[in-house]
């Protein structure tokens, strides 16, 4: 197929069509997230609704279908046109092969249970969502059973966010590291907790931003093609093919706070505008997975902004922003508390070290509950038990238990929380993979020089889009399948170092 025909031209103008209406959705919700006038809210949701139901319909043309089986029927495609149409084909299918009835159901369960949620949540009543996660989890397994090709329900949810991973696969990894974490979360409790008192001084808003937008610049985030805002839950949004946004939020007692949003949303940002050029406005335009991308947020805010070679390079300048502040304060103090750990009951507050056991916990916990193992109406139980056999710890009510996130209260149990953990894992394997290909990143770190780590997630990464799936880009750039390995020996050296542990 030639870049003239006019098949081919057809698909990538619909294609393009697709992306653009994604475009604008994504415009309106960044702006919904930080400047949208309060009494403006109703009229937003008219106008996001419009535009979600005309994606769909061009989503769902039976004509689009014909020409992408067409398409597909060619053989003289390239490796890049056939992976274009098979995931468009992927796609199609998935909206048109639900019953539209039931998405209307569905979704209208979802809105449902989330504003159950809001009142059962401050209330402490999870016996109010029981009946209402009942329906969900019914409704999920419904959903999955359209997808009869998946072994488990878990394997069609796993396989929306990451495509080609399996039930087996993230369990296998996920008990790796459990084995490996709560014997290191035990010994690191036991030794001397890092000073932190300086963090809860007051370091105003606007200096806060300058020197993290200072730093995302040296990492190499295009502020040509992207921009900060505040907000209330940070994310980076995609509005265009050179159009990707960041936000975060200030703690004005507390600057790591906004200094990780944005080297985390940075990273995001960084594969979304690493991505070739060429595949822009196309299926493969954008990052492949939850897990990997993920993987590049993670990478840049914790193997990258959390090391010692970064508090050498930033301290100074940090100090020079924030003198009276910091005035007391050693490199070595700051690198510490940046990486102080700590069990706690809530997720989102979750240091590097015991996030995963958050993460884990929630996964095996659907994964129950998609199998039939665990009844919903046991499932406060069963986290109060795993939260103390995982970190020790046991919540005094399910406000910071069971109900404490909101992902299974907007209508799907599944699929949910695994992408978090798999970022992790992920990013000390292309972290390792880029020190062997480019020795002494430390010290590049070290100098503020990001150019030889950047380039090469660029060029073993974020160029290739979704070209690849998640297992095939992480083979072809590592030589390595997924492995706990490099991971778990990152987490044992930075905190036996950290904490004096033998």
């Amino acid at each position: 197929m030639t870049k003239t025909d006019t098949q081919w031209t057809e698909l990538t103008r619909r294609w393009q069509e697709l992306a653009d209406l994604s475009g604008i959705n994504s415009l309106l919700g960044w702006d919904q997230s930080t400047y949208l006038p309060q009494a403006a809210s109703a009229g937003r949701s008219r106008q996001t609704a419009l535009i979600s139901t005309i994606a769909h319909q061009k989503a769902t043309d039976p004509e689009y279908g014909k020409l992408l089986d067409t398409a597909g029927k060619r053989d003289d495609l390239t490796p890049e046109q056939a992976r274009m149409l098979g995931l468009a084909r992927k796609n199609y299918d998935q909206a048109t092969r639900l019953p539209t009835a039931f998405v209307a159901e569905w979704t209208e369960h979802g809105g449902n249970s989330y504003s159950a949620w809001t009142e059962a949540r401050p209330a402490n009543d999870f016996r109010r969502m029981v009946p209402i996660l009942e329906k969900t989890l019914d409704y999920s397994l419904q959903g999955a059973g359209y997808y009869p090709e998946f072994a488990t329900p878990m394997d069609y949810f796993i396989d929306q966010s990451d495509e080609g991973m399996t039930q087996a696969q993230v369990d296998d990894v996920f008990r790796q590291l459990r084995e490996a974490l709560v014997p290191l979360v035990e010994q690191v409790a036991q030794a001397e907790r890092p000073r932190v008192d300086f963090l809860e001084r007051h370091y105003p808003k606007e200096l806060q931003l300058k020197f993290g937008e200072g730093i995302i610049r040296d990492y190499g985030y295009d502020f040509t093609r992207g921009r900060q805002d505040l907000t209330h839950h940070p994310f980076m949004t995609r509005l265009g093919g050179h159009d990707v946004r960041i936000t975060t939020r200030v703690k004005e007692n507390d600057p790591i706070d906004a200094l990780y949003s944005t080297l985390h949303e940075s990273g995001h940002a960084l594969y979304e505008q690493g991505v070739a050029e060429e595949y822009l406005g196309t299926p493969l335009g954008h990052g492949v997975s939850a897990g990997v991308h993920e993987s590049s947020s993670r990478l840049w805010e914790n193997l990258v902004g959390r090391s010692r070679a970064f508090w050498a390079a930033y301290f100074g300048d940090m100090r020079d922003v924030f003198p009276e502040q910091l005035k007391d304060v050693t490199e070595e103090e700051m690198h510490r508390a940046s990486n102080v750990v700590a069990r706690s009951l809530i997720r989102t507050d979750a240091d590097e070290l015991t996030y995963n056991l958050h993460v884990i916990t929630r996964y095996e916990l659907e994964r129950d509950l998609l199998s039939g193992k665990l009844a919903v109406r046991d499932l406060a139980d069963a986290w109060h038990a795993a939260y103390e056999q995982n970190l020790g710890l046991r919540a005094p009510s399910d406000v910071d238990g069971v109900l404490q996130d909101v992902h299974w209260f907007f209508g799907q149990i599944g699929g949910a929380f695994h992408g978090y953990t798999l970022g992790n894992v992920l990013n000390a394997q292309f972290y390792a993979a880029a020190e062997r290909a480019n020795p002494g990143l430390e010290g590049d770190i070290a100098r503020k020089d990001f150019s030889r780590l950047r380039v090469w997630l660029t060029e073993n990464v974020y160029c290739h889009g979704s070209r690849y799936t998640p297992n095939e880009l992480l083979e072809r750039a590592t030589g390595q399948g997924l492995s706990v390995e490099p991971y778990l020996n990152y987490l044992r050296t930075k905190y036996s170092d950290l904490y004096g542990l033998k």
